[in-house]
């Protein structure tokens, strides 16, 4: 069974940053797809970033140039880079992998003063 296993949330001013990684086991991960998402509460949940197996890279406009998605196959983790958080950037964080349909169980990100 995919293991998603997602680490590194917490309370973080406006303007701050955090990195969050996404550890995965039971996977091909150099060729799996991993997607970010996100969700506030009473809000749907959404795609914030995702990379491919070769690499290739999506976001969602509303982070585009603040965050950056990026994997190391050699750990089987995929990371999220948050920079410039802002209050709307408050969320549960999920890593999701696409092949077996697999969500971790989430960390909290709070951005506030």
């Amino acid at each position: 069974q995919v293991q998603l296993v997602e680490s590194g949330g917490g309370l973080v001013q406006p303007g701050g940053s955090l990195r969050l990684s996404c550890a995965a086991s039971r996977i091909i991960f150099s060729i799996a797809r991993i997607t970010w998402y996100r969700q506030a509460p009473g809000n749907e949940r959404e795609l914030v970033a995702s990379i491919a197996g070769g690499g290739t890279t999506e976001y969602a406009d509303s982070v585009k140039g603040r965050f950056t998605i990026s994997r190391d196959n050699a750990k089987n983790t995929v990371y999220l880079q948050m920079n410039s958080l802002k209050s709307e950037d408050t969320a549960v964080y999920y890593c999701h992998h696409m092949g077996s349909a697999s969500w971790g169980q989430g960390t909290q990100v709070t951005v506030s003063s």
